[in-house]
């Protein structure tokens, strides 16, 4: 092969024409002080607040404080391999985590490294932790209905997409168990969902990643974990990181929803930040703007209009009480931030009643916008019946002589409790749910013993879904209750009944 200098020549100096000199430049400055996830740094006079920093051994930091003479900065990762006199210089970016449908079934870290051993995470897209939330013109109403498969929720406090709904209640309760169900609920819903563990104990997350797992759930799950072990800034960013992982796939037009477990331990994070920074401390010791902190966080929560694709983000933050005490600062902050919220009571929990929801506390600002037609139909007296029965059985249980019509009516009442009891990883399709409640508000479960309700609804739903199935066919397609199915149904129940035998009594023994 011969070579042609003429065009050798050519093409080096159409290079030499088109080479540009790439300057990179980058503000230098030395660590000062170093400790407890925060570092102060000198000689950093053009940082920007929220930008990223990178230290001499490639540990990675944010600018959270910027005083006169220093720059208070947070450690992203292990704090003891940075000593005083490191260099740490400006990166001119702002934090960023990657995104795409390769983050899809991983367990990562909050700053998008993977933790689940299932090798690197191949994407060419990030996206800012931080980023601002859509405005009132880029928003939709919440109509659609986001299904949780807990019968006590999606009766009494429904969720739509796009809603923030609150769950609160003691430590040990059930909170964690509410969300792991909705996420599992979502199974074929094409709802993408992302779990944050923020400040929960290690073997707590592996046990949430099991059950997802178990059930097929991490085929359209991200989980982002920042356990107690990890350092308070980490814990601090972990639900931001959550968001603009969501917010990549809702401005994509899908839909997602994020569970932050939980919030208080966040909070708790950015105090201790703070109070090392030595920003002034206020009520409990939180800075002033930790309500800025929650609410720049959920506000982000929304349901984009038909213009920008018609996506949404359902946020599902969870808040530990202490003693029951929701007029505490933060459980407080974060009721006045979201759309509703669903309150677990220890005593229900502790007295069986699982999930342990207080249907009184409990709200849903979004109500029955967020409920089928079906459901609306079905659920509308449920609230006030069971208020109503909690009334009667305290009444009842001063010894008073009862009529007939209040004994019938606490014996439903206990019946309608056992019904809206639910078993952890079993959430229910919403034409089950309807066909449920409707035969315990009708009375068709009053002849049914108390302790074999729970029987008699599994036996109901199976014999619907084996033998009427065009019952709960007509549910699925329309999701409405219409006078022909409601007719079927009727007489589907009346047969059931008919065929149902309860379990004799086990026989008493006297000495």
């Amino acid at each position: 092969m011969k070579f042609k200098a003429d065009e050798i020549a050519s093409v080096l100096q159409k290079e030499i024409e088109d080479f540009q000199g790439q300057v990179q430049t980058a503000e230098v400055g030395r660590v000062i002080e170093v400790g407890d996830g925060i570092a102060r740094a000198v000689g950093l006079s053009s940082a920007m607040a929220g930008e990223m920093v990178e230290f001499s051994k490639g540990t990675r930091g944010l600018c959270f404080n910027l005083e006169e003479n220093s720059v208070g900065i947070i450690v992203l990762g292990d704090y003891l391999t940075i000593q005083e006199g490191d260099e740490v210089k400006t990166t001119g970016e702002l934090l960023s985590v990657p995104v795409g449908d390769a983050m899809i079934g991983r367990v990562i870290d909050p700053l998008g490294n993977p933790l689940d051993g299932k090798g690197p995470i191949v994407t060419t897209e990030s996206r800012p932790v931080e980023y601002p939330a859509p405005g009132v013109a880029a928003r939709q109403p919440v109509k659609q209905p986001l299904q949780t498969g807990i019968k006590a929720v999606d009766a009494m406090t429904p969720i739509g997409r796009g809603q923030r709904e609150l769950i609160i209640g003691d430590r040990k309760t059930g909170k964690t168990a509410v969300a792991i169900d909705t996420i599992l609920a979502q199974k074929g819903d094409d709802v993408i969902c992302i779990y944050v563990a923020c400040g929960q104990r290690a073997a707590n997350v592996a046990q949430v990643i099991e059950a997802l797992e178990a059930n097929g759930a991490m085929d359209y799950s991200i989980v982002i974990s920042a356990t107690a072990a990890d350092p308070a800034p980490l814990q601090y960013i972990a639900p931001y990181s959550g968001a603009a992982l969501a917010e990549h796939f809702m401005y994509q037009g899908k839909h997602t929803l994020c569970v932050y477990d939980d919030l208080t331990k966040q909070a708790q994070a950015y105090r201790q930040l703070s109070l090392l920074m030595r920003r002034p401390p206020g009520r409990e010791a939180y800075p002033g703007d930790v309500f800025y902190c929650h609410s720049r966080l959920l506000e982000r929560a929304a349901k984009l209009n038909n213009e920008l694709g018609g996506g949404s983000m359902t946020a599902l933050p969870i808040i530990e009480t202490l003693e029951g005490e929701v007029s505490a600062y933060i459980p407080t902050n974060v009721i006045s931030i979201t759309d509703g919220q669903i309150y677990l009571e220890p005593d229900l929990f502790f007295a069986g009643v699982r999930p342990a929801i207080n249907v009184g506390i409990s709200v849903s600002r979004v109500g029955g916008n967020a409920q089928t037609k079906a459901m609306k139909k079905i659920s509308g007296s449920l609230r006030l019946d069971l208020a109503a029965f909690r009334e009667l059985e305290a009444f009842a249980q001063m010894g008073t002589e009862l009529d007939a019509a209040t004994q019938r009516q606490l014996d439903r009442g206990y019946r309608m409790v056992e019904l809206l009891k639910q078993p952890q990883y079993e959430p229910l399709h919403f034409a089950d749910q309807i066909i449920s409640i409707y035969a315990g508000t009708k009375g068709y479960f009053d002849k049914v013993p108390v302790e074999q309700v729970a029987r008699a609804e599994k036996e109901l739903l199976q014999f619907i879904r084996e033998e009427k199935s065009e019952i709960r066919d007509g549910l699925i397609e329309g999701k409405e209750l219409t006078d022909t199915i409601e007719e079927q149904l009727k007489a589907a129940l009346v047969e059931f009944q008919g065929r149902f035998v309860p379990d004799a009594a086990p026989e008493t023994v006297t000495a």
